[in-house]
């Protein structure tokens, strides 16, 4: 391919009622787009990722990062077959981060380590924990539900916003890319913690 046709890299956050889309273009500013598809989404999630980058450019695409959960399970999951799939097929690194892990470097504890925890009604509390020194987190253990009744601490509510952390996301795949870490799609699964279905 002629090194003056640009390359994209592509992020994906679905782990809230919003989905979240940013595309980069070589060295480019991302462009960032945000939608509130709720269950919708399995309806047009490939029709707005075509309204930032257009399937016709899908085979430039040379790295995809995608929010694996705690999130909807339908479009969690969704989004994360479509990234997988899209490295297989194109046979680029795809990088998986928790959502919980985005929400930690832009809400830091000053007691580190520290959870974010979130409530899901009828259902529990699930936790995951982390350490942040700089513009590096540690995902210490992944987001689960915890047991009936476990408290931990220090303890941080779970702050959504999506369009901070698919930008945060796509940060992050540059700067794996630019270390060269090894990204098997194989490897990125969805963290669905109350699903009645294993993994993909």
């Amino acid at each position: 391919m002629s090194d003056t046709i640009p390359t994209q890299l592509l992020a994906l956050h679905s782990c809230t009622d919003r989905f979240g889309v940013a595309v980069q273009q070589s060295l480019g500013t991302p462009r960032v787009a945000v939608f509130d598809d709720g269950r919708s989404l399995s309806n047009s999630l490939i029709e707005r990722v075509d309204s930032l980058l257009p399937r016709s450019r899908w085979d430039r695409i040379r790295g995809i990062a995608v929010a694996t959960g705690p999130g909807g399970f339908t479009g969690t999951r969704l989004t994360v077959v479509m990234a997988r799939t899209l490295a297989q097929q194109l046979d680029c690194p795809l990088l998986g981060v928790s959502s919980f892990a985005l929400m930690a470097q832009r809400m830091p504890c000053r007691h580190q380590p520290f959870w974010i925890t979130q409530v899901l009604p009828r259902r529990g509390v699930v936790a995951g924990r982390y350490s942040v020194a700089g513009d590096t987190v540690t995902e210490i253990e992944v987001p689960h539900l915890l047991e009936e009744g476990r408290v931990v601490t220090p303890a941080l509510a779970a702050e959504l916003d999506v369009e901070a952390d698919v930008v945060s996301l796509m940060a992050q795949l540059q700067h794996s890319l630019e270390r060269r870490d090894r990204l098997p799609w194989q490897e990125v699964l969805p963290i669905y913690p109350t699903s009645p279905v294993g993994p993909v």
